[in-house]
C-alpha cells in the first residue's frame, strides 16, 4: 500500500484538542494583515476569508464581524449583507478559478457539524465534475490542487476587481 502524506493536517489533528481562548474568527478580523489571514473582502457588517483546512480549492467563509453563534440574533441588516457576500463569493470563485456548481452550507452547534461553533460561518464550497474520489473515504485524506497562496492571489484579484 503506497502512503500519501498530508503533513499539514496535523496542525489542524494538534488545535482540535486545545483551547482557542478567544474567537480564531475574532482575532483574524482585528488584526490587519488581511493576506495573512487569508481574509478576502471586509464589508461593513460581514467578512469573507478562506478556509485554512480546505474541502478543495476555493473553500471559502462568509462571517458576520459580530461574535456570535446564534442565527437569530443577527439583525436583518446584517443577514442581507451575508446573503450579499455569499453570492459576491460565487462571483469571484466563477471568474477566478470556474468551478462548474457550489455546496453553500452553515452549522449550527457543535453537534450540526461546526468545528468552531462559536462564531456563525457559512461555508462556500466550490465543485468540479468529477472532484470526487476514494481519498477521504479510504485513507481520510483530502486532494487539494493548488496551494492556499496560490489560491489566494486569484480570488483576491476577483474580490478586487469586482
Amino acid at each position: 500500500m503506497e502512503n500519501i502524506w498530508a503533513p499539514w493536517r496535523m496542525k489542524y489533528i494538534n488545535k482540535e484538542h486545545k483551547d482557542y481562548g478567544k474567537c480564531i474568527f475574532c482575532e483574524k478580523l482585528a488584526d490587519d494583515k488581511d493576506s495573512e489571514n487569508l481574509i478576502l473582502h471586509r464589508a461593513k457588517f460581514s467578512f469573507i476569508i478562506m478556509n485554512l483546512y480546505p474541502y478543495i480549492s476555493g473553500h471559502l467563509m462568509v462571517l458576520p464581524n459580530k461574535h456570535t453563534s446564534d442565527f437569530i440574533s443577527l439583525t436583518e441588516n446584517e443577514s442581507i449583507e451575508i446573503n450579499a457576500m455569499l453570492k459576491k463569493s460565487i462571483k469571484a470563485l466563477e471568474k477566478a478559478i470556474s468551478p462548474h456548481a457550489f455546496n453553500i452550507g452553515l452549522n449550527l452547534g457543535r453537534q450540526a457539524g461546526a468545528g468552531i461553533a462559536e462564531h456563525i460561518h457559512w461555508h462556500i464550497v466550490p465543485r468540479w465534475e468529477a472532484d470526487t474520489n476514494f481519498m477521504p473515504i479510504i485513507n481520510d485524506a483530502r486532494i487539494v490542487p493548488q496551494s492556499l497562496e496560490d489560491t489566494y492571489q486569484l480570488l483576491k484579484k476577483a474580490f478586487d476587481d469586482g
